[in-house]
């Protein structure tokens, strides 16, 4: 991922929290002629290692798990909230008109070998853990007894533990940090004018990590 100093993101727990809020990640593996992608849930485990590992699970139909070698490198892709942004937005425009418009979007990519899992106990062990992840703070919650045990056990055999071992993490907040305070209250005031949720997620994000002031000149490419 291209990330210039000035949108990177090198703070681990802030990382891990963005982690967790999104919940999921777009695994990309390759089987030696084309690419495979899938998105999946996954908890990033950090107890062991120095990058902890990605884990999760996909459907045994799916032939991803199949194609990609074994301990072979993958790519998992954590999204979080992205907008256009305008340059009608930047008190800029009106004062030398230098501009270009932009995207700004947030990243984390994890890198590092993968490992398939058809264990029942590794299986059952991730999708309580993941059941426990969104459904521990819920009223009249679900558990995984609470299914026949019966019908659990088909249910594992149905899919295919995923686990990453993590060994770089590249994380990327293009948030305006390299315009000016000015240009950065336009364009959160420009996305909170629209009804896309996302850009008024992006103005949050800009708002809550107090973009810093200007490192650039001109607007980089994404």
């Amino acid at each position: 991922m291209y990330v210039p100093a000035h949108f990177a993101v090198s703070d681990l727990s802030q990382i891990a929290a963005f982690v967790e809020q999104a919940g999921a990640a777009d695994l990309v593996t390759f089987d030696g002629t084309r690419m495979a992608a899938s998105l999946l849930p996954v908890i990033w485990d950090r107890s062991g290692g120095e990058h902890g590992r990605l884990l999760g699970h996909l459907a045994l139909a799916n032939p991803q798990w199949s194609t990609a070698a074994a301990g072979g490198p993958a790519l998992a892709i954590v999204h979080g909230p992205q907008a256009y942004v305008s340059p009608s937005w930047y008190p800029s425009t009106r004062e030398h008109g230098r501009v270009v418009p932009t995207w700004n979007y947030t990243s984390v990519h994890f890198t590092g070998p993968v490992t398939f899992h058809r264990d029942a106990g590794w299986l059952r062990d991730i999708v309580t853990r993941l059941t426990e992840k969104y459904e521990h703070d819920r009223d009249g919650r679900w558990w995984v007894q609470d299914a026949p045990e019966a019908y659990i056990n088909g249910q594992l055999r149905g899919i295919v533990g995923v686990e990453m071992q993590v060994t770089d993490i590249e994380a990327k907040d293009k948030l305006s940090q390299n315009r000016s305070q000015a240009d950065q209250a336009g364009v959160i005031a420009g996305l909170r004018g629209g009804a896309d949720p996302g850009a008024h997620a992006v103005a949050d994000l800009m708002q809550a990590r107090d973009a810093s002031p200007a490192t650039a000149d001109q607007e980089s490419r994404r």
